[in-house]
């Protein structure tokens, strides 16, 4: 009787061990997305019982919503056909080389995963499906056949607490006695240190830049600047909660960054003095580069504004921003090297950025400006990461 159980047990445990593996032998499936010949994709969705089924993304036109509070531009949306067997389907048009993010809609339901595209990214608390179309953009990030850095995961003492925080060193950084400048690199609101390496393409970007030789060797910091919190989602004891749309404008971070520069000065083997230091971010992360250049004019020679939320600044809340005027004057006194500002056309911070300019170019500070199409989205942040890099430490 034993026996018997014993190959009853060991045959339910084979079919459960089948089923589980089906994929691995019944083939693809069903391909979504297909990259076609001429850079068109195809998204393919299998809902037999929907009534509708569209596809949203960022390989789309823009299009504005409008609510209450003010308008934003916000991805398009396009219908799926429903073909044989529960199929529906679309094609777009053909896409330049690029990294793009998508979902689908079922029956009203947004933020639908694509069940046949295992390839996902976070963004603050969504997750999204993407694809890259190849060619010159879609190459720059994606991993090639060059010479690879190291990305580490690492606890730095600032604020009075352990902080986590990633950082890229470069390929034959642990084989060498160089010392290398350092990029600062800021996430932006409700994102942390994991931004830029998962939606940001850092390490990619990073790796083919400096191998085709269009950038310098350099250490490249990835904070947490939501000094609420120690780490991202699920890396520390504060439990696994929902990313959400917060972030650390009062002070804090920018009042604890000088340790965090010291700390990594101490630890990796950097050039520590101004020429060999950087700091650049996006949207909240322009707005405390900005804020610590500024509070910190011998620190850094380069900063870099991508989609920067610039005048957010309270001064009732912390001294950090008092006195903005008087204490760029005194950045632009100690002449950076660089003063990189970029923004898309329908950015929702694009007339702030406007204001920001208008003042520099009043007080004849110095300063370079690119301006994109699009708006407040992560296709813009790479395209400005991958430019901006390569005018460092020359």
């Amino acid at each position: 009787m034993k026996r018997l159980f014993l190959i009853v047990a060991m045959l339910c445990v084979g079919v459960v061990s089948l089923s589980a593996q089906q994929n691995l032998w019944q083939g693809e499936g069903l391909k979504s997305p297909e990259v076609n010949a001429d850079g068109s994709v195809t998204f393919r969705f299998f809902a037999p019982s929907a009534e509708s089924v569209k596809v949203t993304g960022d390989f789309l036109p823009e299009v504005k919503l409008r609510w209450e509070h003010g308008e934003a531009m916000v991805a398009g949306e396009a219908e799926l056909e429903r073909g044989e067997n529960g199929v529906w389907e679309f094609r777009s048009e053909p896409l330049k080389s690029e990294l793009y993010f998508y979902s689908f809609i079922v029956d009203g339901m947004r933020d639908v995963r694509d069940p046949s595209n295992i390839y996902m990214m976070r963004d603050v608390g969504s997750q999204m499906n993407y694809f890259i179309v190849p060619g010159e953009r879609g190459n720059l990030y994606s991993a090639r056949n060059v010479k690879h850095g190291t990305l580490s995961r690492v606890w730095c003492p600032a604020g009075g607490v352990e902080r986590r925080m990633v950082v890229y060193t470069p390929a034959g950084y642990e084989s060498s006695s160089e010392r290398y400048p350092v990029l600062y690199l800021l996430h932006g609101m409700g994102g942390d240190e994991e931004a830029w390496v998962a939606t940001g393409r850092v390490t990619e970007i990073m790796d083919n830049l400096i191998a085709e030789g269009k950038a310098e060797p350099m250490i490249v910091v990835m904070t947490n600047g939501c000094t609420k919190h120690r780490s991202a989602p699920g890396f520390s004891g504060e439990g696994m909660w929902r990313p959400y749309m917060s972030g650390s404008m009062d002070g804090s971070f920018e009042k604890m960054f000088p340790s965090i520069v010291e700390w990594v000065d101490k630890t990796y083997r950097t050039v520590s003095r101004k020429s060999s230091r950087a700091i650049a971010g996006l949207s909240m992360g322009g707005f405390h580069s900005m804020q610590i250049s500024k509070e910190n004019p011998q620190m850094f020679d380069y900063v870099g504004l991508f989609s920067a939320a610039v005048f957010r600044g309270d001064s009732s809340v912390s001294a950090v921003y008092d006195d903005f005027e008087r204490k760029l004057k005194k950045q632009f006194a100690a002449k950076p090297k660089l003063y990189w500002i970029a923004i898309g056309k329908t950015d929702f911070l694009y007339e702030e950025n406007v204001r920001f300019r208008e003042l520099l170019y009043e007080n004849e500070y110095p300063y370079i400006y690119v301006e994109s199409e699009g708006g407040h989205i992560w296709r813009n942040w790479r395209v400005y990461l991958s430019q901006f890099v390569p005018l460092l430490f020359k």
